[in-house]
């Protein structure tokens, strides 16, 4: 992934635009995981390019202040 992709990417959840509902149970279980202070339960985004599933993913690894790893199906 290049620098230039990685600076367009938004910091924030909150910063994520579209998938309003998404995003709101996506708080939910950040807040609740913060809470309890525990690691948020597995997640699995899919469907086709271009979504924001990678964007996401990054964007909870920041919320959650852990680190984060691009991978996909065919690598595993």
């Amino acid at each position: 992934m290049s620098d230039l992709d990685l600076n367009l990417r938004p910091e924030k959840l909150s910063d994520f635009i579209g998938q309003t509902d998404l995003k709101k149970q996506l708080a939910i279980l950040i807040a609740a995981a913060q809470k309890r202070d525990q690691p948020l339960e597995h997640l699995l985004f899919y469907g086709p390019s271009g979504l924001g599933k990678t964007t996401l993913a990054n964007l909870l690894a920041k919320e959650m202040k852990v680190n984060f790893k691009i991978t996909a199906g065919p690598a595993l």
